[in-house]
């Protein structure tokens, strides 16, 4: 195809209509589940668990309470990503808004229903963290949520995951060891989690609060 119109430059010496490259996707949405304890909650559930700890050190004794978050993650039984620690992840059915594909998700992958009592609230994060896929050839611009629950709720897993664990937020956020979040990205958004929702006074906390 030789049609002009796609090799138009304008004065940056920009093409003006893309000719090629990746599609740009928005329809997979993360949710990080967290609760607030002074003791670790309980270990990993599983029998095919790649660890057999419940994935975080201790608390610091005198420790920020604002710190002390444990994530929820969640061990993959399948591809993509077997075998591998995760937040709650799925894809927007057509006609889905990315809140409801988030809160279908929550009841599907670990049973927390929005009417639960155990659910404290639901924030969309932010930032949007993009990513690419070389698999798909894809770019994608991923909706995140986070949802905090009680202190003492578990997680009621269903096929798509061998295991659950509870990591303590300075775990997740190390970029290696063991209770990392595996992507730079999943990383970022448990340090806006805590550093920007959770501390007394945020005032990203309401503007951001979906339920």
């Amino acid at each position: 195809m030789n049609d002009p119109a796609l090799h138009a430059h304008d004065d940056n010496s920009y093409r003006v209509t893309p000719a090629g490259g990746p599609r740009i996707r928005s329809d997979i949405v993360d949710v990080y589940i967290f609760q607030r304890a002074g003791t670790p909650p309980r270990p990993v559930v599983g029998a095919s668990a790649t660890s057999s700890s419940w994935g975080g050190a201790s608390p610091d004794t005198g420790a920020d309470p604002a710190r002390e978050v444990y994530f929820l993650q969640l061990c993959r039984a399948r591809d993509p990503l077997s075998n591998t620690w995760q937040p709650v992840m799925g894809h927007c059915e057509k006609g889905e808004t990315a809140v409801q594909c988030a809160l279908r998700e929550l009841e599907e992958e670990v049973g927390l229903q929005r009417s639960s009592a155990a659910l404290r609230g639901l924030w969309a994060l932010e930032q949007v963290h993009p990513f690419f896929i070389a698999e798909l050839d894809a770019i994608v611009m991923s909706p995140r949520f986070t949802v905090e629950v009680t202190a003492g709720w578990s997680p009621r897993i269903n096929d798509e995951h061998a295991a659950y664990r509870w990591v303590h937020y300075r775990d997740a956020v190390r970029p290696s060891g063991d209770g990392a979040f595996m992507w730079p990205g999943q990383r970022s958004a448990a340090r806006e989690i805590v550093e920007s929702l959770l501390p007394e006074g945020s005032v990203s906390l309401e503007p951001l609060r979906v339920k």
